[in-house]
């Protein structure tokens, strides 16, 4: 499958400066909120110094490396939608050898992507992959409220009160979950239920039905940002067209 690169232009503010998590988003390495993160355990130097400080800003002579080796940003973007199976990690890299997702794109380009979002070990369906820092940002941002859909198949079928219960927008020890959707694809298969949700939290689909004491034995996610898995067998990525990613950047997807 040929790669085909998206030319942008970033402008940054401040006599050409840039801040850190910026610089580190658009050299492929994290997105911005992970590449924080990244700063903090003082995997960064800057011109040979250790930089701890959120904030710090960049300047174009400056000499940033990540883990002792030099990064520097591209304008080469890529957009690599995968649909994720069963048993790989979303991790850049994982200490104890497990399988992540880099291993399913290893062939889709020379540069260094990173995952939109997680999709834990046993959640399929689809993932973005990127080296588009604001993008990653925007879509990330909970205000911008990212609808994903997912197909959870459970070890029971739904009751009708728990549904309604669902509708209507549960407490978890987090907050509440607003669901903007739930439907069954088969009226008849009360087990297998469709659930459209834009926050992002930390498996929050599982447990919305565990809360219940469900046991969620599958979860696919079919829809992400208005993409679908139309024509993308599982462990298959392709790569984003030109139309898809204005879509994306302009939240009209």
């Amino acid at each position: 499958m040929p790669e085909k690169k998206i030319e942008t232009q970033t402008t940054d503010t401040q006599d050409n400066t840039v801040r850190l998590n910026k610089y580190l988003a658009h050299a492929g390495i994290a997105a911005r909120r992970k590449a924080d993160e990244l700063i903090q355990q003082g995997y960064v130097t800057v011109n040979g110094t250790q930089v701890k400080e959120m904030g710090y800003r960049v300047k174009p002579t400056d000499v940033v490396k990540f883990k002792n080796k030099i990064i520097k940003p591209t304008r080469n973007y890529v957009y690599i939608l995968l649909n994720k199976p069963k048993d790989f990690i979303t991790t850049l890299a994982d200490e104890k050898d497990r399988k992540t997702v880099l291993q399913l794109v290893k062939s889709a380009t020379t540069e260094r992507v990173y995952p939109v979002g997680r999709l834990d070990r046993n959640t399929t369906g689809l993932l973005l992959l990127t080296n588009d820092g604001d993008l990653a940002q925007q879509l990330a941002h909970p205000s911008n409220e990212i609808e994903k859909v997912y197909l959870a198949s459970l070890d029971k079928p739904l009751t009708p009160e728990h549904e309604a219960q669902i509708r209507k927008g549960i407490t978890l020890e987090d907050g509440i979950v607003p669901v903007n959707q739930l439907a069954f694809p088969k009226a008849e298969k009360r087990n297998e239920v469709g659930i459209a949700i834009h926050i992002g939290r930390n498996r929050i689909v599982r447990r919305v039905f565990e809360h219940f004491n469900y046991k969620v034995e599958k979860l696919d996610r079919i829809v992400y940002a208005g993409l679908t898995k139309k024509n993308l067998p599982r462990g298959k990525w392709r790569l984003l067209n030109e139309k898809e990613v204005l879509f994306l950047k302009r939240g009209k997807l």
